[in-house]
């Protein structure tokens, strides 16, 4: 078995005390697929330190100097392409084509921010006195500290990553504990494309004394957050303190509205595509579906056969369509929460039990006559589990749309564009889809969400990434 080291410096090291944790498949509980260290809070504040040191040497090269790096790390993550796409199915669950398809977005987002080194800079303005210049220029904001999920275990690094490095900063990176092995495997490959000693630090373990260690430390300029919406709102409450820029992307509890004149096939394999898709277990999944109800049954019907046709199992295996969830505790949840919609009174219409012993598989779930005031359609379960609402027209379905406190990504499927331009102008979400699944994201586009989606403060991925990893000087030169 592999054992795992954090990065520090340069330099790959085992936890300041020694400890370790052993990883297992989730689609298989009896296969160990490495150790990794468990950090201390001594080795987060050698890695903040480490990054403080190299900081200014790095934002000194050339933008398109530090793209280079990117672009070769771009082309790193493609030949090892397959090596990671396992890595992250056996350590975080998912198919194998889901895997690539995450390594390939990755890869993409490097080449993405690689061509940024040419383009980033600043303004220059009319003067508004006699003999003078005026003008902006972007600056990184310093050390930022990177905390990212266990879902998208290198894509979501990726590109929090990426443009933290073209924009001139340092880094902290922690992964989540259930994607410790990929995120090390790119700090990794990013070390290999030639990024100097201390520009990039990981450090894996739990949460809590950890990640509070790399918030609160003065050191740090800038955090970044992918994750729940409690964890995100007490980083934001501790990095106020030091002033720290905040950048929170937490939870989601996405609607797809059906509307009386859609495409039926349509609309049942984008359910299915982004409700079952990835177990689930992506914020921008769709886990409530609410249906115009003169079409209710029909759509019912075909939703039911296909989710009771998916193949559940090892995503290393040929033919298989959705895999476990990632841990026990989240097999509990999704399961605790598939008798709290029984309890509320929700009607359940297929899956809802264990799939399978061995790993952490569940069926896919769905449930219909869900009221808006229930727990299943308010609360995030990260799991594979759809409810079912029921709505008279589009306003009722825009109502029942806005009715919860996330507002990350929303779709509708529709054949009639004006009632389309009305959801997307109404429904209170950041990133709304059209005939196509509430997963899946451009990244030259912003990404964020409204409501407790987000922080509400910068947006990710695209150009305007540079908000956040950057900081704004205006200069006057008077030159008569």
């Amino acid at each position: 078995m592999k054992s795992f080291k954090i990065l520090i410096a340069g330099q790959w090291m085992e936890a300041s005390d020694g400890a370790k944790c052993a990883n297992r498949n989730p689609a298989d509980l009896n296969q160990l697929n490495a150790e990794f260290p468990l950090a201390t809070v001594e080795d987060a504040n050698r890695a903040v330190e480490a990054a403080r040191q190299a900081q200014k040497a790095w934002a000194e090269l050339t933008a398109p100097a530090r793209g280079e790096i990117l672009d070769t790390a771009s082309h790193m993550i493609e030949a090892r392409s397959e090596e990671l796409a396992v890595l992250i199915t056996r350590e975080e669950g998912k198919t194998l084509a889901e895997s690539r398809g995450e390594v390939s977005r990755a890869r993409d987002i490097f080449r993405y921010f690689a061509g940024e080194g040419w383009r980033h800079a600043g303004s220059v303005y009319p003067a508004s006195v006699k003999d003078e210049m005026l003008y902006s220029k972007r600056e990184p904001l310093g050390v930022v500290t990177i905390i990212t999920p266990w879902n998208f275990p290198i894509a979501i690094p990726a590109w929090k990553i990426a443009p933290a490095l073209i924009y001139g900063n340092t880094v902290v990176f922690k992964p989540a504990k259930y994607g410790s092995l990929v995120g090390l495997a790119l700090a990794e490959t990013l070390v290999d494309a030639g990024l100097p000693a201390g520009v990039l630090n990981c450090i894996t373990g739990a949460g809590g004394q950890l990640s509070r260690a790399l918030i609160e430390n003065p050191s740090v300029n800038g955090i970044s957050f992918t994750g729940s919406y409690p964890v995100g709102t007490q980083i934001y409450e501790r990095a106020i303190k030091n002033l720290t820029r905040v950048q929170l992307e937490m939870g989601g509890k996405n609607p797809l509205v059906i509307m009386d004149d859609a495409d039926l096939k349509l609309a049942v394999e984008l359910v299915v595509r982004s409700g079952f898709g990835l177990t689930g277990q992506a914020c921008t999944a769709t886990s409530r579906v609410i249906v115009h109800e003169g079409i209710v049954q029909e759509f019912s019907r075909a939703l039911q056969e296909a989710a009771r046709l998916l193949k559940v199992g090892n995503g290393l295996e040929g033919g298989t369509q959705m895999g476990p969830a990632v841990t026990q505790d989240q097999l509990d949840t999704d399961l605790e929460y598939i008798q709290i919609g029984q309890d509320e009174g929700a009607k359940l219409l297929v899956g809802g039990k264990r799939a399978q012993e061995g790993g952490y598989f569940i069926q896919p779930t769905v449930f219909d006559q869900v009221d808006i005031s229930m727990r299943i359609a308010r609360e995030e379960i990260f799991g594979p589990v759809i409810s079912m609402i029921h709505a008279t027209d589009l306003e009722d379905a825009i109502v029942k749309a806005n009715a919860i406190t996330f507002g990350l990504s929303a779709g509708i499927v529709t054949r009639d564009m004006h009632n389309a331009f009305r959801f997307a102008n109404q429904v209170e979400a950041g990133v709304v889809k059209v005939n196509e699944a509430t997963t899946g994201l451009a990244l030259q586009a912003p990404f964020g969400g409204f409501k407790h989606s987000s922080a509400n403060t910068f947006k990710e991925q695209g150009p305007s990434a540079i908000e956040f990893y950057t900081r704004t000087k205006t200069v006057y030169i008077g030159h008569g």
